[in-house]
């Protein structure tokens, strides 16, 4: 395919890189397959304990140099990397939707948040503001400034398999950090394009090898990150379950985290909806990357008046969906990332009838010709109730599950009752109840829209969840503290030291 020409990807490619060298990596190699068609992309090496070490021992030195070059400086090579990323946009987007199985627009998307993150990362590298407070004492000035931290190391999930890791790297760089990048073992040859896209930008202005790495690599891969006492944080997206043992590995070594987990992602449907407008928000946000983001809309919460003909519009509205090669745009669903993701679907399905779900749309595998990869599911819809076990999952794949309420309240605990809490949404035109809903006794996740879905966060503010979903905080706003050390600097200027709080120590 030309796209993996234009990349610089071959049939087998190098897995390690620290910038602009690359190493093949002897522990082994990942094979691609691609789940549109089922076909073996690439393969890509696999980084050994040898090559981790060599990796980490360049990005330490890196990061002695890195941090001394002015902050604007940083900037102006991210905006540089920004400007690549816009003239390989429709190449990477296409491998990241042939790779992952997202569409088309999707792919295209994700590279959009990229250059986004780029832009944003060249403003804020002259905006690490710290604060100037006044002294107690007299003749004393007292401010903060901001510190980079060292080794950032970025483990990646394959639902986002570019967009998450810059916005770690673009702002971490900004900082003065150097990164080390993880990325999914399901997408490699993703994290292998943008390392050839960033490196003509690291050569051109000789930037030191080691500030942006990648290790590709498995499980032990990501522990070796995770264990590493020279990687002061790590910011790991994923599963629940794999955020729980980075936490537990970095915190034994007082590391920092930074953790974006799973969703179980919830819109409120109220009977004062503008239910054409609600019906967009939900049909993308449950059908959307195939059910396969961390902000995917798992659950509609609808009131009991509105409840039967917003169904009615929904069911109609899924039988128009068109399922299919992600690649050709005409199509709304592309497939989920491989037959373990299929397996998981069809067991959360069968849960759910089990525990008394009505499905009023059917799910199950697409087969025939053009669906060969094994790899394409139905979009279905099921009546449940909010203590379902299967409910309470999140399944990455498109289920979405029905309920009602009657009052606001008994829809906001609804929405609340759930271990993760990332993303949710409320679909109203009654002011009052909008409020409620964002107020402290409203939403208790990181993220509480009105009037949209609870798909398709801006770069412009901070991304990430409660609970489950690991409190993490990436992207915008103030997101750029977490890869930065906080420093209180107090200054005498006057010819006496007189102590704080008043304390006399005469000699």
């Amino acid at each position: 395919m030309k796209f993996l020409e234009e990349l610089g990807l071959k049939a087998v490619n190098p897995g390690v890189s620290t910038g602009t060298k690359w190493m093949q990596g002897n522990a082994g190699s990942i094979t691609s397959w691609s789940p549109v068609d089922g076909r073996q992309i690439g393969q890509v090496g696999i980084a050994g304990e040898q090559d981790y070490a060599q990796v980490i021992e360049v990005a330490t030195k890196a990061f002695e140099q890195w941090r001394t070059v002015p902050a604007p400086r940083r900037g102006e090579i991210v905006r540089q990397i920004g400007e690549a990323l816009r003239a390989r946009k429709q190449a990477l987007g296409s491998l990241v939707s042939y790779e992952m199985g997202k569409s088309l627009q999707e792919g295209l998307g994700e590279v959009q948040e990229m250059i986004d993150i780029c832009d944003f990362a060249v403003g804020l590298s002259r905006q690490l503001y710290g604060l100037s407070m006044h002294s107690e004492r007299p003749s004393h000035r007292m401010y903060e400034q901001w510190h980079p931290l060292g080794i950032v190391g970025i483990i990646s999930a394959f639902n986002f398999p570019v967009a998450v890791w810059s916005w770690n790297a673009m702002l971490a760089m900004v900082c003065g950090d150097v990164c080390v990048w993880k990325p999914s073992e399901k997408t490699p040859l993703s994290a292998i394009a943008c390392q050839h896209i960033i490196a003509e930008v690291l050569e051109r202005n000789n930037v030191p090898e080691g500030v942006l790495c990648v290790i590709n690599g498995g499980r032990e891969t990501g522990e070796m990150l995770a264990s590493d006492q020279r990687v002061p944080l790590v910011s790991a997206t994923g599963s629940t379950r794999m955020g729980k043992a980075v936490a537990t590995t970095v915190a034994a070594r007082l590391g920092r985290c930074l953790l974006e987990l799973g969703g179980n992602n919830a819109i409120i449907i109220s009977r004062d909806a503008d239910l054409d407008m609600a019906l967009i928000g939900s049909l993308f946000g449950a059908v959307g990357t195939a059910g396969q983001r961390c902000t995917t809309t798992r659950r509609l919460i609808i009131h009991e008046s509105v409840y039967d003909s917003f169904k009615e519009k929904l069911t109609k509205a899924y039988g128009q969906l068109r399922i299919g090669n992600p690649l050709d745009e005409t199509n709304h669903v592309g497939p989920l990332i491989d037959k373990d993701a299929v397996n998981a679907y069809l067991k959360a399905i069968d849960a759910c009838k089990k525990e008394g779900g009505n499905f009023v749309v059917e799910g199950g595998v697409v087969s025939g010709e053009g669906f060969e990869s094994g790899c394409y599911v139905k979009p279905c819809i099921a009546e449940a109730r909010a203590d379902f076990e299967i409910v309470q999952t999140e399944t990455f794949a498109p289920i979405l599950y029905l309920m009602k309420y009657n009052t606001l309240e008994e829809a906001i605990a609804m929405q609340n009752n759930v271990p993760q809490g990332l993303s949710s949404a409320i679909m109203t035109m009654n002011l009052r109840e909008a409020e409620l809903f964002l107020s402290a006794a409203g939403s208790d996740c990181g993220i509480a829209n009105v009037n949209i879905g609870t798909s398709g966060a801006e770069i412009g503010g901070a991304f990430g969840g409660e609970k489950e979903t690991g409190g993490g905080r990436e992207s915008g706003s103030d997101a750029w503290k977490n890869y930065m050390r906080r420093q209180t600097n107090t200054i005498n200027y006057g010819t006496q030291l007189p102590l704080a709080q008043g304390i006399k120590f005469d000699l």
